[in-house]
């Protein structure tokens, strides 16, 4: 959670998930929807700004001081909020962890993924040896994902290695 924006307990939320709290978004968040802040779940009691700068007041947050102490927090919503996903469309989380592997061969482990600028990337842990392997998730240099077997076929070619 981001700055307090006036005097009411509001603020606005930064570095949301694409469409968190927006309309037609991939998860509707809204006045009544039940989020979790550290480890507690918060009532939404006011949703304002836009759906690139959201800003959201919680109940029991009533002035700037009560939204100040909100800041640097993540602000969680099930999953159960969110839309069905797409073919080819993963949960980041689902993906951390995953066994990463090229035709057999073991590459290493996904630490977590990151959004770059151009297109999201896997951190790969290299295994066996050490540092980290960026994978861009393109289908170029991703052949398959499944998140339930936990594995993810790569192309070690197409990302420049043989």
């Amino acid at each position: 959670m981001g700055r307090p924006h006036g005097l009411d307990g509001s603020f606005h939320v930064v570095d949301a998930s694409p469409g968190l709290l927006g309309v037609g978004a991939s998860v509707r968040v809204d006045v009544g929807a039940s989020v979790r802040v550290d480890a507690r779940d918060l009532r939404i009691v006011r949703r304002a700004g836009t759906d690139e700068r959201p800003i959201v007041r919680l109940e029991g947050f009533e002035d700037r001081a009560a939204a100040e102490s909100l800041r640097g927090r993540e602000l969680l919503v099930a999953r159960s909020a969110a839309r069905e996903l797409e073919p080819e469309e993963w949960w980041a989380e689902d993906l951390v962890g995953c066994r990463v592997h090229d035709a057999g061969r073991p590459v290493g482990t996904v630490a977590r993924l990151l959004a770059l600028p151009s297109c999201e990337v896997l951190e790969v842990e290299r295994d066996p040896g050490p540092g980290t392997l960026l994978v861009p998730l393109v289908a170029d240099a991703v052949r398959e994902v499944d998140p339930v077997a936990r594995a993810i076929e790569v192309d070690l070619r197409f990302l420049g290695e043989s």
